[in-house]
């Protein structure tokens, strides 16, 4: 039973191992970043580091978690399909909208402010 629950869990010796490489590589980009920070192009370290997070991006993605997180991310391009888009002109009528009762309600609380600092002040001296 527990070796079920291992396995379900991701914690078997091939997917710490996989995780394992994923930190090293990480961790060789941003010490390979500092140690050759004055020595190497920043234009050579930046390509570096972005092929050593596209390695341990490509070895993440072959863990359980991995391969989880790759079908949330297809499912949520499949329902970013399916949204309704508004058109231009119902986003600026809308943002048209918003802002005019952002301006009517500035008005107001200015209004209310203005009063009530008036009868405080006439309360108070």
């Amino acid at each position: 039973m527990s070796e079920k629950t291992e396995a379900q869990s991701g914690s078997s010796p091939a997917q710490v191992i996989k995780w394992a490489v994923v930190a090293v590589l990480l961790g060789l980009g941003i010490w390979g970043n500092t140690y050759y920070g004055e020595d190497v192009s920043p234009l050579y370290r930046a390509l570096g580091v972005v092929v050593l997070a596209l390695m341990a991006a490509f070895v993440a993605l072959q863990t359980e978690q991995g391969r989880a997180f790759n079908q949330l991310r297809k499912d949520a391009m499949v329902e970013m399909r399916k949204v309704v888009w508004p058109t231009r002109q119902e986003t600026v009528q809308t943002t048209l909208i918003v802002l005019a009762f952002v301006v009517l309600v500035a008005i107001i609380l200015f209004f209310f402010d203005w009063i009530l600092n008036g009868v405080i002040s006439r309360v108070i001296g």
